[in-house]
């Protein structure tokens, strides 16, 4: 649909919206959401009754500066509390980072099976998204910087990666940070960084050079998806950039409240990455044993491989009608896979009884 004289900016209409995970399923009495890699567990508890207290003052303006948010997490993660900086949701620090360095005539860069928002928020400042072939659902380090050039101004990848789950090592990541073009900003996106045992998100990275960004969020193992809450972490001039196009009340007082206390329950996020891990394993092996394989995961998520696109579309309308709600991954172009969130112990064993059934024959 448009306007004959009232014209969006160019390339605007040229953008594929975002496409959510589904939440419904036609069949089944119990829907089971296993499409957007929510923790099943929700947040903690001192995170609810943050949020709750936060309710009674709706009147007044949050911090304009997160303060209290950015010490908490630079407390837990040993990070500086001056160079973290906000957002609802890493998305936002992401659609910062693209306003703020690429436009007409730029290059953003991202791995072939990278996070859909990198290429939309790309063309939404202008620039040109440019994707890097990945090598056996990986990122590949020598493909992305065969494609940097004297136009690349970004870097996106995911590590580990949505939605392949994989994970590259430190010493490629380091690699890559060296290889770029001087003018261009390496962003580390780091949405999974929390289910992987001891790791950092690349902070030494961060910390050591001055070409790249760490984006983090509170979607995931924090169970705040819907509070809308990330953050990021990078050298002075460039967070300094950021907090320049930032809006002054961009992250909700609530969000803060339930972020700060989140993140400063390192009990509770251990118990969820401890019950995720087991949980993935078990189910791996499961849908392993009965013919569909799929590769490690270091995320709260598995990506079996059906043996033909038809197969993983009728399953995925037979687990529907079982009420379990899962992400065809088509948008990728990932047409025989499915990416199934790992939920609680009822939710995977539903999963691998649907599954089980379907691979025997009993087909929607």
């Amino acid at each position: 649909m448009s306007h004959k004289s009232i014209i969006p900016q160019p390339g605007i209409l040229n953008i594929a919206p975002y496409v959510a995970g589904k939440s419904h399923a036609a069949g089944g009495n119990r829907v089971t959401k296993l499409s957007a890699n929510e923790n099943p567990h929700g947040p903690s508890l001192l995170a609810k009754a943050a949020y709750i207290e936060a309710a009674g003052s709706l009147e007044a303006y949050p911090n304009s500066s997160h303060t209290d948010l950015r010490a908490a997490i630079a407390m837990v993660y040993g990070l500086e509390a001056g160079r973290i900086i906000c957002g609802a949701g890493s998305d936002e620090i992401i659609s910062f980072l693209c306003n703020t360095y690429a436009g007409p005539g730029n290059e953003v860069l991202y791995s072939q099976y990278g996070f859909a928002m990198y290429p939309i928020s790309a063309m939404a400042a202008g620039a040109t998204p440019v994707q890097a072939s990945e090598a056996d659902l990986h990122t590949d380090v020598d493909a992305l910087l065969a494609a940097c050039n004297a136009r690349t101004r970004l870097v996106f990848i995911a590590n580990p990666n949505n939605p392949t789950g994989s994970m590259i090592s430190e010493a490629e990541i380091a690699r890559l940070a060296a290889g770029i073009p001087e003018q261009a900003l390496l962003v580390l996106d780091g949405a999974y960084a929390e289910f992987v045992e001891g790791f950092n998100g690349h902070a030494a990275l961060v910390e050591a050079r001055d070409n790249v960004v760490m984006t983090r969020t509170f979607s995931k193992i924090f169970g705040l998806g819907g509070a809308r809450i990330g953050w990021g972490y990078g050298p002075a001039h460039v967070i300094d950039a950021l907090n320049r196009v930032r809006g002054p009340f961009n992250v909700s007082a609530a969000a803060l409240a339930a972020a700060e206390a989140a993140v400063q329950d390192v009990a509770y996020t251990e118990k969820c990455r401890v019950a995720n891990a087991q949980w993935r394993e078990w189910l791996r092996d499961e849908l392993a044993s009965i013919g569909l394989p799929s590769a490690e995961s270091f995320t709260n998520f598995i990506m079996p491989r059906f043996e033909s696109p038809e197969a993983a579309a009728e399953a995925d309308a037979y687990l529907q009608t079982k009420g379990l709600v899962v992400r065809a991954l088509d948008g990728y172009g990932l047409h025989a896979h499915l990416r199934i969130t790992i939920g609680d112990e009822i939710a995977c064993r539903a999963v691998a009884v649907a599954l089980t059934e379907f691979m025997k024959g009993a087909r929607a």
